[in-house]
């Protein structure tokens, strides 16, 4: 019966374990091989320790059968030997001889059965005792796995306020590049128009130059006529004289 009962904690122990396993060979993490280390070489020794009680189950049992054959044998004898009075008063004091012989057997078989089940019992407790240990484990790596997931958000979102940043200054750059695209295009704007002015200007002070010397051709002209209107003036008045 305890063996019976302590079947299905063992394997519950063995599952924990393979789970434990599998979660060092997912994460590749010393530190978890470390902490398991201690638990394993205990379950081990508690193993070692079921099988010796197993072992000394079984020779008690076999001590036991022993026994039973013995006494069978003896009760064949005396059903064989039934009409040898002698013989059976022999076998009768061989029988009382060995009665104290047969429940001091029994007395140190039931001591024996006890101590295996105080020992069983101390098993089961230190069995419960690494189950416990290792649900703390677990709980322990869930705990941890939690707040690195808990870090790798708030680094996810570490991140997302960079690219944020970044792409808010991005913009500004934009924006302050096409500012100074739109102040040079004004720039140029403004360079064109007073190009213009000048060529205007210029112009102008051309043709009022040409205006100018024209105005001085004609006044020549106009001093020529006069000039020679004079000269015939003069040259009339002569041929009067």
């Amino acid at each position: 019966m305890p063996l019976l009962l302590l079947l299905p904690q063992l394997l519950l122990l063995l599952l924990l374990l393979l789970l434990l396993l599998l979660l060092v060979l997912l994460q590749q993490q010393l530190l978890l091989l470390l902490l398991l280390l201690p638990l394993l070489l205990l379950l081990l020794l508690l193993l070692l320790l079921l099988l010796r009680l197993i072992l000394r189950l079984l020779l008690l049992i076999l001590l036991l059968l022993l026994l039973l054959l013995l006494l069978l044998h003896l009760l064949q004898l005396l059903l064989l030997l039934e009409q040898q009075q002698i013989l059976l008063l022999l076998l009768t004091l061989l029988l009382l001889l060995m009665l104290p012989l047969l429940m001091l057997l029994l007395l140190l078989l039931l001591i024996q059965l006890q101590l295996l089940l105080l020992q069983l019992l101390i098993l089961l407790l230190l069995v419960e005792l690494l189950l416990l240990l290792l649900l703390l484990l677990l709980l322990l790596l869930l705990l941890l796995l939690l707040l690195l997931l808990l870090l790798l958000l708030l680094l996810l979102l570490l991140l997302l306020l960079l690219l944020l940043l970044l792409l808010l200054l991005l913009l500004l750059l934009l924006l302050l590049l096409l500012l100074l695209l739109l102040l040079l295009l004004l720039l140029q704007l403004l360079l064109l128009l007073l190009l213009l002015l000048l060529l205007l200007l210029l112009l102008l002070l051309l043709f009022l130059l040409l205006l100018l010397l024209l105005l001085l051709l004609l006044l020549l002209l106009m001093l020529l006529l006069l000039f020679l209107l004079q000269l015939l003036l003069l040259l009339q008045q002569l041929l009067i004289l």
